[in-house]
């Protein structure tokens, strides 16, 4: 368990997303050990008591992160609501308390994964590991990064910007890492099945090392012989060694039970797309912020543009399409393949980038790159024009 908890103290850290002195983590074997002391380390040990946990967070994010979630805590009553795909799928919304009152805190954890504690920073828990409550703090690190820009671009086009809302934009933006396109060339020549595990776990690693996914989400898959093999669900993308399914493309197999959620996607993708051998997804920041902006607010399916989105969408030559993880009707199994046709990559509207893996994952993860720093390029540009 101790070294669980400085796994994922480190990453943390890794990720920018807080400072050593701001992170509490606490996990239960047979007493509950903390990574350091801290002044509200008992008060949290009660939450183990009254919920089934096994591991619990406390952690005050690093800028711009904590002026963010600050200023959306000002800007809501009890709860915030972003609509991005994480949000929607692993915590729905964020609740909010105004003190470190920990009665109050067990009560909305109770309901959710997570808690803001005004002033003081993110509560999240795990039931089975710390992996758990690092993935929740992580989606909410993201998901109010992406709500704030998102937001912030809708309000300048109003015209309906505060003070307090262009300060916490200017310091933001002053703190963002700057995207660098350059990278050491990843594997070529895969040619048997033990390059195409190490090529597809170098995929991963990468794409967590530029950041481009929240906390490790994200998938990835190369076709090889007739089979898929694709990330499991769940899987740690900068971790994939034993975490890689080999999956018939003929069905002769039920190894896809336990294949990435978005298994039905790929597969779909490669059996219609000869000259496409697999996907490189992640979530990059600007690419799903701009894939949310919309100057259409009398539209009927305005809370549905996830699933529902009636309009052909694209930013630079690039679709953005609707779609759900899974195999339903407005499943992403349905919308990604035909979007995908002829192109490099395509964004899904809230979600991120699924970039089309040729011979090897050089050109996809260049892909990504790339739209990442256009969607920067042009969330600024239309600040200049709006």
């Amino acid at each position: 368990m101790k070294n669980l908890i400085h796994k994922y103290e480190k990453k943390c850290i890794q990720n920018g997303l807080a400072s050593p002195k701001d992170i509490f983590i606490a996990g239960l074997n047979t007493e509950i050990i903390w990574n350091q002391d801290g002044p509200k380390n008992r008060e949290l040990e009660k939450i183990f008591s009254e919920i089934n946990i096994n591991s619990l967070m406390f952690v005050k994010p690093m800028e711009p992160y904590f002026s963010i979630i600050e200023y959306l805590i000002s800007d809501s009553d009890e709860t915030i609501y972003p609509s991005d795909c994480e949000t929607r799928t692993f915590i729905h919304d964020l609740p909010i308390v105004n003190e470190f009152n920990i009665n109050k805190i067990i009560q909305k954890l109770k309901q959710r994964k997570c808690v803001i504690v005004k002033n003081k920073g993110i509560i999240t828990w795990g039931s089975v590991t710390p992996e758990q409550a690092y993935i929740f703090f992580s989606c909410v690190c993201f998901t109010c990064f992406v709500k704030f820009f998102v937001d912030y671009l809708n309000d300048h086009r109003k015209g309906t910007l505060t003070k307090n809302q262009s300060d916490v934009f200017k310091n933001a933006i002053n703190l963002l890492d700057k995207i660098n396109p350059d990278f050491k060339p990843l594997k070529t020549n895969i040619n048997k099945e033990s390059d195409v595990y190490e090529a597809i776990s170098e995929a991963g690693r990468i794409v967590v090392e530029y950041q481009l996914v929240d906390s490790f989400f994200g998938n990835v898959s190369y076709k090889y012989n007739n089979i898929l093999y694709i990330s499991q669900t769940g899987s740690s993308l900068d971790e994939l060694e034993g975490c890689i399914d080999p999956c018939p493309l003929d069905d002769s197999s039920c190894s896809s039970i336990t294949a990435s959620s978005e298994f039905s996607a790929h597969k779909e993708i490669v059996l219609n797309n000869p000259d496409i051998k697999g996907l490189l997804h992640g979530h990059p920041k600007f690419t799903v912020i701009m894939s949310m902006y919309c100057e259409n607010e009398v539209c009927a399916l305005l809370d549905k543009c996830h699933i529902k989105c009636p309009e052909t969408r694209h930013i630079d030559d690039i679709p953005i399409v609707c779609g759900e993880v899974g195999t339903g009707i407005h499943g992403l199994c349905n919308t990604l393949p035909k979007a995908i046709k002829g192109k490099k990559a395509v964004i899904v509207y809230g979600h991120g980038v699924f970039a089309a893996v040729d011979d090897d994952f050089n050109n996809a993860f260049k892909a990504m790159i790339d739209i990442e720093k256009m969607c920067q390029d042009k969330y600024f540009a239309l600040l200049k024009v709006l």
